[in-house]
């Protein structure tokens, strides 16, 4: 039996382990080695819409939240939308997150999951969830380029991880990155590495949902004619 992209995906989920250094007060989430239904949930989901060796264009988010893919594994999903619109239900945790609200309000608006994940591969340069720990000592969400030392210690690893999603056999001649400020710091990597031909930014789906809500549906425009329009489908 040959091996599938999704085969592929699954087990570059299941290698991923930061040895690397941090700053005080960040740490680092390992959904895979955290929880054992993880694994079979994110199984569930490559196997469902990427059991093909299809090319497909590559969406760039930032680092997985600890509500979402922190927990599914699957980037930009919740619990919730990973039953109600991938129909893979998560017994040991039921988590809401802002990001995928909007995602998957853009993915039905495509043409629903099965669509939207035969063209796109989505995942982020640091592939595990960071979270930070306030004066208030509670852990909080974080994004690599929060910190500038953070940056530094955690690049390695995200150049690592990024020539690792390359070699599943993504379409590299054209890729999407969520939110302007992570486009900033991935052309840094990219000047040096030369991963890409063109990045193009598209507003980040939390920025999107938390602040400029009742403009959504010009943001999912947005991103329907910036993704579609490559292929000439819509």
């Amino acid at each position: 039996m040959s091996t599938t992209l999704a085969d592929k995906i699954i087990s570059f989920n299941k290698s991923l382990h930061y040895q690397g250094n941090l700053p005080p007060n960040f740490r680092v989430m390992n959904p895979f080695l955290d929880n054992p239904e993880t694994l079979e949930m994110m199984a569930q989901f490559y196997h469902k819409y990427y059991n093909d060796n299809n090319k497909r264009k590559f969406i760039i988010g930032i680092n997985p939240s600890r509500h979402g893919a922190g927990v599914t594994g699957v980037p930009f999903t919740d619990t919730k939308r990973l039953k109600t619109e991938c129909g893979i239900e998560m017994q040991s945790a039921h988590t809401h997150e802002v990001s995928s609200v909007f995602f998957y309000d853009m993915v039905r608006a495509f043409g629903g999951p099965e669509r939207f994940y035969s063209q796109f591969y989505v995942n982020s340069p640091f592939p595990l969830a960071i979270i930070r720990q306030g004066k208030n000592r509670q852990w909080t969400n974080a994004n690599y380029y929060d910190d500038m030392a953070l940056f530094q210690d955690v690049k390695p690893f995200m150049i690592t991880s990024l020539k690792r999603h390359i070699e599943l056999g993504l379409d590299t001649s054209e890729v999407f990155v969520l939110g302007k400020k992570n486009l900033k710091f991935l052309e840094i990597i990219n000047r040096e590495e030369q991963l890409f031909k063109k990045m193009m930014a598209l507003e980040h789906p939390r920025y999107v949902q938390q602040y400029k809500s009742k403009d959504k549906d010009l943001y999912i425009d947005k991103y329907l004619i910036t993704l579609a329009g490559l292929k000439n489908n819509f």
